[in-house]
C-alpha cells in the first residue's frame, strides 16, 4: 500500500468519525429537549392535579356558578389530554401547538374563575384555598422555568440541525424537521407564569 492510500485511509477515518461525532451531536441534543420536555410534564401533571383540589374547595362557595367551575374542569382535562399527547412526541409541531392551545384555554378559565372569587371574600379567606392558591402559583413558576429549558434546548437542537455541515446529513440521520417551541398565543405568557389570584 502506498503513500496514497496511506492518505485515501486517513482522510476516510477523517470523514467517517465527523459524520459520527455530527450524529452523536444530534442524538444527544434531541435527548435534552425531550428530557426538558419531561420536566415540563412532571410540573403540569402537578398543575392538573391541583386543580380538582382547587374546583373542590371553590364548589362549597360558589353555589351560582357551576358553570365556571365546569369550565375549569373540562378545560383541565383537555390541557391533560394535549400533554399526554405532546409527551408522546415532544417537540412535534402539531403536539406542541396542541398543548399551548389547551393551556391557553386552562389559564382563561382560570382567570375567569379568579375573577368569580373576588366576589366571595369567605372562599379567599379560607386557609385551604390559601394554601391551593400558593402552591398553583409555586407550580405555574416552575412550569415557566422548565418551559424556558426546554425552549433553550430546542433551539440549541434547531440551530445545530440547521448549521453547516449538519444539515447535509441530519435528514440522514433521521433527523430531518425542527423541533417546534412550546408557545403560547400571548407572547408575555412565555415571559411570566400565569397570575392566579384568590
Amino acid at each position: 500500500m502506498g503513500s496514497t492510500g496511506i492518505i485515501s485511509l486517513v482522510v476516510i477515518a477523517i470523514v467517517i468519525f465527523y459524520l459520527v461525532s455530527i450524529y452523536n451531536r444530534l442524538v444527544a441534543l434531541k435527548n435534552r429537549y425531550q428530557n426538558g420536555f419531561a420536566q415540563i410534564e412532571v410540573q403540569l401533571k402537578r398543575r392538573y392535579d391541583l386543580i380538582p383540589n382547587l374546583v373542590e374547595t371553590a364548589k362549597a362557595y360558589l353555589d351560582h356558578e357551576k358553570e365556571t367551575l365546569t369550565a375549569v374542569t373540562e378545560a383541565r382535562n383537555t390541557a391533560l389530554a394535549g400533554l399526554k399527547a405532546a409527551a408522546g412526541a415532544p417537540g412535534e409541531a402539531s403536539a406542541m401547538s396542541m398543548l399551548a392551545n389547551a393551556e391557553n384555554a386552562l389559564g382563561s378559565a382560570l382567570g375567569r374563575l379568579s375573577v368569580v372569587m373576588e366576589s366571595y371574600p369567605d372562599l379567599k379567606a379560607n386557609n385551604n384555598m390559601q394554601q391551593l392558591s400558593e402552591e398553583l402559583t409555586s407550580t405555574e413558576n416552575k412550569v415557566a422555568f422548565a418551559r424556558q429549558a426546554f425552549n433553550d434546548f430546542v433551539t440549541a437542537y434547531n440551530s445545530y440541525r440547521q448549521s453547516f455541515p449538519p444539515v447535509i446529513f441530519a435528514g440522514m440521520f433521521g433527523h430531518r424537521e425542527d423541533a417546534k417551541l412550546l408557545e403560547f398565543a400571548d407572547s408575555e405568557a412565555i415571559q411570566e407564569a400565569p397570575k392566579v389570584q384568590f
